[in-house]
C-alpha cells in the first residue's frame, strides 16, 4: 500500500491543547495573569511548559503557588486581550522578538474579575468556569541537551489543592464529577483558538471504568491545605 503522508518540518507542534490562564503573585503583591496552552493533567497533578525567564514561572519559583483558570470559548476575547503581553519589565529577548509589550494590569486588560483563593495567595478568575488552585511540586528543565536553548524552557509539576467548578458543568447525580458533554474547553490549535463539540463521536470503552478508581492520595492531601 502506498503511503499518502508527506514528510514535513513544521516549526511548532501545537496539535491542540486547552488554554489555561495562570494567575500568580508578583513581588509587590499584585496579581499576574498569563495565557498558556502547554498543559496536561494526570490525577491531581498538572505539567506546565513555560519559558523560564517570564514573569509567571518566576513568580511560581519564588512563591511556589499559582491558580490554573481554565478558559471556555466565552473567555476567548479575554485570552486575546492578554496575548503578547508580559508582566516583566526585564523582557526576555525572545519575547521582544515576538513583539510582546509590558503590562502590569493583567486582570483589568483581560476584562476578568479577581476573587480570593482558598489555599494559595494568587486570585482566581471569576469568569473562568473551572479554577484549580495549585502549589509547585517540582521544576524540570526542558531541552537541556541542546546548548542553544538550554535553560530557556521549564516544565513545572504542580499539585492541585482546590478545584472550583461552575454548577452548570457538574454531572447529574454525581456532585464530584464534571460532565464532559457540558465542559467545552477553549483549545489552542497551531496558535488559533477553537471550541470543542459536545457530541461524543463513539462510546468510549475507557469511560466504562469507574472514575473513582483513578482517585489518587493528592485528593485527601488537598483537604489539609490552608492559606
Amino acid at each position: 500500500m502506498q503511503d499518502p503522508h508527506l514528510t514535513i518540518e513544521p516549526s511548532i507542534l501545537y496539535f491542540g491543547t486547552p488554554v489555561v490562564l495562570i494567575s500568580t503573585q508578583n513581588p509587590d503583591g499584585s496579581a499576574n495573569l498569563a495565557p498558556m496552552s502547554s498543559a496536561w493533567w494526570l490525577g491531581w497533578r498538572c505539567m506546565l511548559g513555560l519559558q523560564t525567564a517570564s514573569q509567571t514561572p518566576q513568580n511560581m519559583i519564588r512563591t511556589g503557588q499559582c491558580v490554573l483558570n481554565l478558559a471556555s470559548p466565552q473567555q476567548a476575547q479575554a485570552v486575546n486581550n492578554l496575548a503578547r503581553l508580559t508582566g516583566t519589565q526585564n523582557m526576555p529577548d525572545l519575547k521582544k522578538k515576538l513583539g510582546y509589550t509590558y503590562e502590569s494590569r493583567k486582570f483589568e486588560v483581560a476584562g476578568l474579575t479577581p476573587i480570593a483563593s482558598h489555599t494559595v495567595a494568587p486570585p482566581r478568575a471569576l469568569e473562568c468556569p473551572i479554577q484549580l488552585e495549585a502549589v509547585v511540586a517540582a521544576r524540570h528543565p526542558i531541552m537541556e541537551d541542546d546548548p542553544q536553548v538550554a535553560g530557556l524552557i521549564s516544565a513545572f509539576e504542580v499539585r492541585i489543592t482546590r478545584v472550583h467548578v461552575h454548577p452548570s458543568l457538574i454531572m447529574e447525580r454525581h456532585p464530584n464529577r464534571i460532565d464532559p458533554a457540558k465542559w467545552q474547553p477553549l483549545i489552542m490549535n497551531f496558535q488559533k483558538l477553537y471550541g470543542v463539540s459536545s457530541s461524543e463521536i463513539v462510546p468510549s470503552r475507557l469511560a466504562q471504568i469507574e472514575e473513582h478508581l483513578y482517585r489518587m492520595p493528592d485528593v485527601e492531601r488537598a483537604r489539609q491545605e490552608c492559606c
